[in-house]
């Protein structure tokens, strides 16, 4: 009886260790995404996380009838990175980014993790010139 207790004891464990591992340093996805960087802040009480929202372009809509920006809202853990990105706020940014499962507090408050800045670039102006015009 013992020695079932002593196996029973050790799969749970490596059963808790394979979903803890899956569910929050699994990269579910990696992708690169484009748009105007809205802003970037490091905030947190316990932890002090590097936070940060992009405006993509186009429109998305949850409920038929309804318009919303498509933002992407993500974390980051590198400080160069995150330099990098508090220096480019209003711009149009390239970004790198890895997807998990969950979040963790010290990684930051989304599933969505940047690790690269591929390429900034200064937004269009709005000086009218690509909108359509009636004549």
């Amino acid at each position: 009886m013992k020695k079932f207790a002593w196996i029973s004891g050790l799969i749970l464990i490596l059963v808790l260790g394979i979903f803890f591992w899956w569910k929050f340093y699994f990269v579910f996805g990696e992708g690169v995404k484009a748009g105007s960087l809205n802003y970037f802040v490091k905030k947190g009480v316990v932890f002090k996380t590097y936070e940060g929202r992009m405006v993509q372009e186009g429109f998305q809509s949850p409920t038929s009838g309804a318009l919303q920006s498509n933002e992407f809202r993500f974390s980051v853990t590198d400080p160069e990175v995150a330099a990098q990105l508090e220096r480019n706020s209003g711009k149009h940014l390239e970004l790198r980014y890895k997807e998990y499962n969950g979040m963790l507090p010290w990684r930051g408050t989304s599933v969505f993790v940047v690790t690269e800045v591929i390429n900034v670039q200064e937004s269009a102006g709005s000086d009218g010139g690509t909108l359509p015009v009636d004549r």
